[in-house]
């Protein structure tokens, strides 16, 4: 049998004299490793789309979009305008927080117009509606990676200047 070099101390190194909880903190750490990628399958850190409905005077207003994202994701926002009255001039109208740390990469179908409100809420005209018709427009988003935090991200559904429906609703941006 081979002599042990010379830096290797038997107590220490094979029996742990003195470092019996260096196991434990190594477990741990393995733990955490395994851990935090099982959280993120489990939907912990976005993008799992979420269903948000709201039913007004005369229209209902569906937005299908994650809650929850994180940085530097690309994702898809769907917005269903159900009309049970005839809508002269339907405007979706979001928050900032929909715009802040986003870029928008493409809208479908297109809008009649986009600009914003007087508070900087950006507008999107869609034109008439009739009642019975249902509208549906996708917007595609990608998060900007030093996008992190919480923002509120409602949704108003105005004929003219009129509010027919409004959706509450907030996104959270994970690292």
């Amino acid at each position: 049998m081979a002599d042990r070099p010379d830096y290797i101390m038997v107590g220490r190194d094979r029996d742990l004299e003195g470092r019996r909880n260096e196991i434990w903190v190594r477990r741990v750490l393995l733990a955490l490793v395994v851990l935090l990628p099982l959280a993120a399958v489990l939907n912990a850190f976005g993008q799992r789309p979420q269903t948000s409905q709201t039913a007004g005077g005369g229209a209902s207003l569906t937005v299908y979009a994650p809650a929850r994202l994180r940085a530097g994701v690309i994702y898809e926002a769907r917005f269903t305008i159900d009309a049970d009255r005839r809508l002269r001039q339907a405007i979706v109208r979001l928050d900032p927080g929909w715009l802040e740390g986003m870029s928008i990469n493409s809208i479908t179908p297109q809008p009649v117009s986009e600009s914003s409100d007087g508070e900087g809420r950006p507008t999107f005209t869609l034109g008439r509606i009739d009642a019975g018709e249902r509208f549906r427009f996708f917007i595609y988003f990608q998060t900007n990676p030093t996008n992190v935090g919480r923002r509120s991200q409602d949704v108003d559904l105005l004929d003219g200047g009129d509010v027919v429906a409004h959706i509450d609703r907030t996104v959270t941006v994970f690292p």
